[in-house]
């Protein structure tokens, strides 16, 4: 799972995992690991918007109490610090479960060993 935090090929860990910002590559250009089963679907998203929830939130709640800035700034500052959690943690996240499913030998992985 580490390696495909770092969007690095599960197997070897040093090809590159992604092809684009959230594309998988078919396989490995390493390895010739074959990464095209992957399942990942909506899992990272799911992830990604739990995790930044459970962060913004109490954050955007702690803001508001301790400097009550104006609203227009307040939902200015948090939105931007959202979306930027948002793009920074959805290909590592998917990187993450494509991991784990090879980790487990899940979705065709296991067939190709």
């Amino acid at each position: 799972m580490l390696r495909g935090w770092k969007r690095t090929c599960p197997n070897c860990g040093r090809g590159p995992l992604m092809k684009s910002y959230l594309a998988v590559r078919d396989t490995c250009p390493v390895c010739d690991q074959e990464l095209s089963h992957h399942r990942a679907d909506d899992g990272p998203a799911y992830l990604t918007i739990l995790i930044v929830g459970h962060l913004m939130a109490p954050a955007l709640i702690w803001a508001f109490t301790e400097f009550r800035p104006d609203p227009m700034v307040l939902a200015s500052t948090f939105t931007v610090g959202c979306v930027g959690l948002s793009l920074y943690l959805l290909p590592r996240l998917k990187g993450a479960i494509v991991g784990l499913q090879w980790a487990k030998r899940l979705h065709g992985f296991g067939a190709s060993v």
